[in-house]
């Protein structure tokens, strides 16, 4: 495997994405590009990360090749990433380390040791969503601001007019209400009104690394996982997200 991208930075954001929600996991190249799609520790959330191989520099791949990495540890080299610089990421098999070659005004190469991975890649879950939200991502992010300065966890309540994002706490309550015509939203589809609880926590880290003006989808089912998709430039994240069940 052996693959560039022209600007580092770019791909930091996208495994900055990745690495809020989980801290290990295997990226596999194919001639598509690259794919990675693994569960967080407490099995209740999923992340799936594809950027196609028409957005990178360079692909040299045989019909498929993995490298499983620690995600925390592989971020961390990429925010060493510098303005201008472009990023070349090859896999030493012989050796099972990972090499990234930095190259702007000089080279830099840093070699990350690879995990050993038994585990196969997680089926992607098969609901059959009722709702689906288009909303920019900044409206969403701020919406779930608000709600996290009052409960641990957040409901989502979409009908055929409106999308509310609502917390309950002992410091308080908070309902967003958004119309149909509302500015932020570009698109509410709905075959059944439905209604969700999820974790705060989880719903901020697989949001932040969202870009404010990127389009996020949510796709909704009364008590079943959420799933949250949006585009870091060329690249796609797809994330599920186990409900709790709410208590009335």
């Amino acid at each position: 495997m052996r693959f560039s991208v022209k600007d580092a930075k770019f791909f930091k954001s996208c495994v900055d994405a990745i690495v809020s929600l989980v801290d290990e996991g295997s990226f596999v190249a194919t001639k598509e590009g690259l794919h990675l799609r693994t569960m967080d520790p407490s099995q209740i959330a999923m992340v799936d990360f594809r950027l196609p191989a028409t957005a990178l520099d360079k692909l040299d791949v045989d019909e498929k090749s993995s490298a499983t990495l620690n995600l925390v540890d592989f971020s961390k080299i990429l925010s060493r990433s510098r303005a201008g610089e472009s990023l070349e990421i090859v896999l030493d098999e012989k050796d099972a380390k990972l090499q990234l070659t930095f190259t702007g005004s000089s080279k830099r190469v840093f070699k990350m040791p690879l995990l050993d991975s038994s585990t196969a890649m997680p089926k992607e879950p098969n609901v059959p969503f009722d709702a689906q939200v288009k909303i920019q991502g900044g409206a969403l992010k701020s919406m779930l601001q608000d709600a996290g300065l009052l409960s641990s966890h957040v409901i989502f309540d979409v009908s055929e007019h409106q999308f509310n994002l609502e917390a309950k706490g002992d410091a308080g309550d908070v309902k967003t209400e958004t119309m149909k015509d509302s500015d932020s939203l570009a698109a509410l589809d709905v075959k059944k009104p439905s209604r969700s609880m999820y974790p705060f926590d989880y719903l901020n880290n697989i949001t932040k690394g969202c870009p404010d003006d990127a389009a996020v989808n949510v796709h909704l089912k009364s008590d079943a996982p959420i799933k949250i998709t949006y585009p870091i430039g060329d690249a796609q994240l797809t994330y599920y997200l186990a409900p709790r069940v709410e208590n009335e």
